[in-house]
């Protein structure tokens, strides 16, 4: 099977915009600018909560479109641990998430590591791996202080 090719995503130079537009996409049910947020690359992987291992473009893309079938999804980033180094990036985000139950609204919450490498295209995401989360997570005071030393 050939290699799915997809275009760059129009996004700035750095880890946190790609990241912006990965979850703008899933705001808003953009398959276009959720898969150009990924890189070109055969083993790029996803893993969705509670979900198998999903390796390449065509998996992944096809997780998406089933997920995107039923709608956007609500969800925004909570909090973000980062480790940057010069071509590579590694994101630990907490979720929340909107779901529409039959007694309303409620909250859900996710626990994702996001990582990019720095390519020719820009900063793109190689792997996104979520596990379901509680709202401890979102409570826990896990941030480290702002200076290392």
């Amino acid at each position: 099977m050939p290699k799915a090719k997809f275009q760059a995503a129009t996004v700035g130079g750095s880890a946190d915009e790609t990241e912006a537009a990965f979850y703008e996409a899933l705001q808003t049910a953009d398959i276009g600018l959720l898969m150009s947020c990924w890189a070109d690359e055969d083993d790029i992987v996803c893993v969705h909560p509670g979900g198998p291992r999903l390796v390449g473009a065509g998996a992944i893309r096809a997780a998406f479109e089933m997920l995107f079938a039923q709608g956007a999804l609500a969800v925004r980033i909570e909090r973000v641990q980062r480790v940057d180094a010069l071509a590579s990036a590694v994101h630990s985000v907490i979720e929340r998430i909107e779901v529409l139950t039959a007694s309303g609204p409620r909250e859900a919450w996710v626990v994702a590591t996001n990582v990019y490498h720095k390519t020719a295209q820009g900063w793109r995401l190689v792997a996104h791996h979520a596990s379901p989360g509680s709202p401890h997570e979102a409570l826990a005071g896990s941030e480290g202080p702002a200076v290392l030393h």
